[in-house]
């Protein structure tokens, strides 16, 4: 008894540090190749929450993307217009049903992050390398987008796609800026 009461006392004078993030600073850009070229743009970050230590290093958090506001870079008009229509479709991230992406990491060692990926309710873990310069976090980590129900255009998938076929590697490019640090203790997130 005298241990668990110990124990308690303990948990409630450790102070967990609560980070910011800058979602209009913070940009998740993706790429998408295929045979004949790529594709590329922006996955806009709808809300943000990370947990860091005493020294306001980032230990874990979540990132949601907002799939319904996925832009290219790439292509102008028409077919701008078209491409995104195919990508937010069931073929691709199908954002009627599933209109957010999340990013969860539950571990970093300084120099990578270990979490799960969910893409259109399905999940995956990945690990992520990164560098921390200043209160930004950049890196690039890659998933296979067939692991998501995302098959449209595989060659794992459909024969003889010739100059059709699309890699089901997509790369995703991250700056994650913390904007300010505040403190919480884990007494109040019990």
């Amino acid at each position: 008894m005298k241990f668990l009461m110990s124990l308690s006392a303990i948990l409630m004078s450790v102070s967990v540090m609560a980070a910011e993030i800058d979602t209009n600073a913070s940009t998740f850009k993706w790429t998408g190749t295929k045979v004949t070229g790529k594709h590329f743009g922006t996955l806009p970050v709808k809300s943000a929450s990370v947990k860091t230590d005493k020294k306001g290093n980032i230990t874990g958090g979540e990132f949601v993307l907002d799939i319904t506001k996925m832009t290219t870079e790439d292509l102008t008009g028409e077919w701008k217009e078209k491409f995104l229509k195919h990508m937010k479709s069931e073929d691709f991230f199908h954002v009627a049903k599933w209109p957010t992406a999340k990013l969860t990491i539950d571990k970093m060692d300084g120099k990578k992050a270990y979490g799960t990926l969910n893409i259109r309710d399905k999940s995956e873990k990945v690990t992520i390398p990164y560098t921390k310069k200043g209160n930004a976090y950049t890196g690039t980590f890659k998933f296979d987008r067939t692991k998501f129900g995302m098959i449209y255009g595989s060659g794992d998938f459909f024969k003889n796609l010739g100059d059709k076929m699309i890699h089901n590697e997509v790369s995703l490019d991250f700056n994650v800026v913390v904007k300010k640090e505040k403190s919480k203790k884990l007494a109040e997130n019990n």
